[in-house]
């Protein structure tokens, strides 16, 4: 049996944080926006691709918490070395900024990016100002994103 250290048990936890709610985020707000985009095709089969570029814009909130999780995994799990309890808090304080931050920006951004399939499917002229709004969501991912690096910088685990 292999014998993991408390700290490495809780930086696992918080990589595990880090992906798993920013995916979830990412993975409801894909199925928000492409059900509106299913039905804006239905309705014009030109809009396929722009339905796609809806669909897979709040995709990002996965990546980053996938990114934070491998930095957490590299930085902690993978050193070999037994880690500090309060370094695996950091860990899980890391994964839980960018996991709770791209869950709720995920599903907003889903909402939003359905609703501008919609907009464009009655005005072409909206592309352009759907994914800007759809893209305001991203922001309280980039700022889960960046608190997460900072406290993997500032807590001793990157750096």
């Amino acid at each position: 049996m292999v014998e993991v250290a408390l700290g490495t048990a809780l930086a696992c936890i918080g990589a595990g944080l880090a992906v798993g709610f920013a995916g979830l985020g990412s993975g409801l707000g894909q199925g928000i926006a492409a059900a509106g985009s299913v039905g804006a095709v239905a309705e014009d089969e030109d809009m396929f691709a722009r339905g796609i570029i809806f669909t897979a814009l709040p995709e990002t909130q996965a990546i980053y918490g996938f990114l934070i999780a491998i930095l957490l995994m590299v930085f902690t799990i993978m050193a070999n070395k037994a880690l500090a309890p309060s370094l695996g808090l950091v860990a899980i304080g890391a994964g839980a900024a960018i996991g709770f931050a791209g869950l709720g920006s995920g599903m907003g951004q889903g909402i939003t990016a359905s609703s501008a399939v919609g907009a464009v499917v009655e005005n072409e002229d909206m592309f352009a100002r759907g994914i800007i709004f759809t893209a305001l969501s991203e922001t309280q991912a980039i700022y889960g994103f960046l608190i997460a690096i900072l406290l993997m910088v500032f807590g001793g685990i990157l750096g």
